[in-house]
């Protein structure tokens, strides 16, 4: 095991948790969501935050799984799905759920620029680029079967999903007059 095998995996992980971060923290901004200890703006600015912090961790997740030359992992394999020699399905999933989160950066740093409408169809991709990058973890991950990085991967199907469905019996709700 070398320094970038423990730097690609941890990055990884830590990707993930901070992916469910900002998944959780997007559902509750489109929920409305605030209280007075945690304003709107504050839920939406951290969320906005946490997500620069997630593509950073998988910016480096990237780079040291391409830089580690035991799988033999190339460039285009991160953006060009099921082309890799190693795991093409699950690293193919991993490079998909990439794809679309350059999708969200670059309608997002464009948002001032495009139709609103735009951007929120885009940014509805987040729906899928977190559950992609779920599943590529569990086939990729070498850790991912058992122990603590299982417990940590359920708690963070445990908390989206209570959010999600939260979203989805209370916000209807909510925008009825």
């Amino acid at each position: 095991m070398t320094a970038l095998w423990y730097a690609a995996r941890g990055t990884g992980v830590v990707a993930l948790l901070l992916l469910t971060a900002t998944m959780v923290l997007g559902l509750l901004g489109s929920m409305r969501s605030g209280s007075v200890n945690w304003p709107r703006f504050v839920v939406g600015g951290l969320h906005r935050n946490l997500s620069l912090l997630a593509v950073s961790f998988v910016g480096v997740h990237v780079a040291s799984s391409v830089v580690d030359t035991y799988a033999g992992i190339g460039w285009w394999d991160a953006v060009l799905p099921f082309g890799s020699v190693y795991r093409p399905f699950w690293l193919g999933l991993g490079a998909v759920a990439f794809d679309l989160m350059l999708a969200l950066i670059v309608t997002s740093l464009l948002r001032g620029r495009i139709r609103y409408r735009w951007w929120r169809a885009v940014h509805w991709l987040s729906y899928a680029c977190w559950p992609f990058a779920i599943v590529h973890a569990w086939g990729t991950g070498t850790d991912a079967g058992g122990g603590w990085v299982l417990a940590l991967t359920l708690g963070c199907l445990a908390a989206v999903a209570a959010v999600g469905v939260t979203r989805l019996v209370v916000a209807p709700k909510r925008r009825m007059p």
